[in-house]
C-alpha cells in the first residue's frame, strides 16, 4: 500500500465549511489533486465556472453526488426524478468526472413494498444507463446503512446492489463501497469480490462508525481512527477485488464543519496516513 496522499480523494462534505475556491486552494496547498463534489453548492458556484477552477487548480473530480431517488409511486414524480438525474450526468460530465453516485431512494410514503421499490430502481437505471454511458459517466449504486432504508435507500447491502446493477453493463452500472455503511455486514467481503470480478466497484469511500449517533443520524460520521472501522482491512479487500481508482474521504460531521477547514483538512490527510495506508 501507498504510504502517500496520491489516492486520497478529499469529498467536498468533509469540510462543508469551505467555498469551492476555499476547498481549491486548500487542498492545493496540502498536495491533494482529488475532490469529490456535491450538486447543490456546485451548482450555486456555477458548474462551468467549477470545472474552470479545479482545471486550472490540476485538481480532478472523483465522483459526484447525487443521483437517484427512484422509488416515487407517482409517476409525474417518477417523470421528475428521472430529468433530473439526466441534469446530474450532465454536470458530472461537464465537471469530467465518470462517476456519479446514486442514493436510490426511500419507501413512498405509507408503502412497505421493499421489492416494489427496487423494482423502480431498475427500471429507471434501465433510462439511465444508455444516456450516461454516452456522456462517458457510470452510475453507481450506494447501499446505505438499514436504518435509512425507509426514508432515504433501499438498498441496504452491496448484495442487493449488486442484483440491481448486473441486470446492466459494468461500464454503465456499479456500486460504491462505502465504509460507514457496511462495515457490519460479514457478506461485504464476498460482495466486493464478486464486484470486483465484473468490474463494479466505481468508488472506494471512508468514514468511521461511532456511537452515540446524534439525532438524525445522518450527520454522525466519524473521523478516519474514531471508530469501529478497520479500513485498511477495507482497502485490501477492494485492492484484492482488483480497485486502483481514488480513495475518498467523506464525513458528515457537525463538528469538523465547526472547524477551522485547513486544521480538518490536515487532520484528514494525517488521519489517512495513519488508518488506511
Amino acid at each position: 500500500m501507498s504510504d502517500d496522499l496520491t489516492r486520497l480523494s478529499l469529498n467536498q462534505e468533509t469540510i462543508k465549511q469551505w467555498s469551492l475556491p476555499e476547498l481549491t486552494e486548500g487542498c492545493v496547498k496540502a498536495g491533494i489533486g482529488k475532490v469529490g463534489l456535491w450538486r447543490a453548492p456546485v451548482q450555486e458556484y456555477g458548474v462551468e465556472r467549477t470545472a474552470s477552477l479545479l482545471k486550472d487548480a490540476g485538481i480532478s473530480v472523483t465522483s459526484l453526488c447525487r443521483g437517484g431517488f427512484f422509488t416515487a409511486l407517482d409517476p409525474a414524480e417518477r417523470a421528475r426524478a428521472l430529468d433530473d438525474n439526466r441534469a446530474a450526468v450532465d454536470e458530472a460530465a461537464a465537471l469530467s468526472t465518470d462517476t456519479l453516485v446514486l442514493v436510490s431512494g426511500g419507501l413512498p410514503s405509507g408503502s412497505r413494498d421493499l421489492h416494489g421499490a427496487r423494482e423502480r430502481i431498475a427500471d429507471a437505471l434501465a433510462e439511465l444507463g444508455p444516456y450516461a454511458a454516452e456522456r462517458g459517466v457510470r452510475l453507481a449504486i450506494e447501499p446505505l446503512h438499514p436504518m435509512f432504508a425507509s426514508d432515504r435507500c433501499v438498498v441496504s447491502t452491496l448484495g442487493q446492489a449488486l442484483d440491481i446493477a448486473e441486470r446492466f453493463p459494468a461500464d454503465q452500472v456499479g456500486v460504491v463501497v462505502d465504509t460507514y455503511h457496511i462495515w457490519w455486514d460479514d457478506q461485504a467481503p464476498a460482495q466486493i469480490a464478486r464486484a470486483g470480478e465484473g468490474g463494479r466497484i466505481h468508488s472506494f469511500q471512508l468514514a468511521d462508525w461511532i456511537t452515540p449517533l446524534p439525532a438524525g443520524v445522518l450527520v454522525g460520521r466519524g473521523q478516519l481512527g474514531d471508530g469501529s472501522v478497520d479500513f485498511r482491512a477495507w482497502r485490501r479487500l477492494v485492492e484484492s477485488a482488483g480497485f486502483d481508482g481514488p480513495i475518498e474521504v467523506e464525513i458528515f460531521n457537525e463538528a469538523l464543519w465547526a472547524r477551522d477547514g485547513a486544521e480538518v483538512l490536515a487532520e484528514v490527510a494525517a488521519r489517512y496516513l495513519e488508518h488506511a495506508c
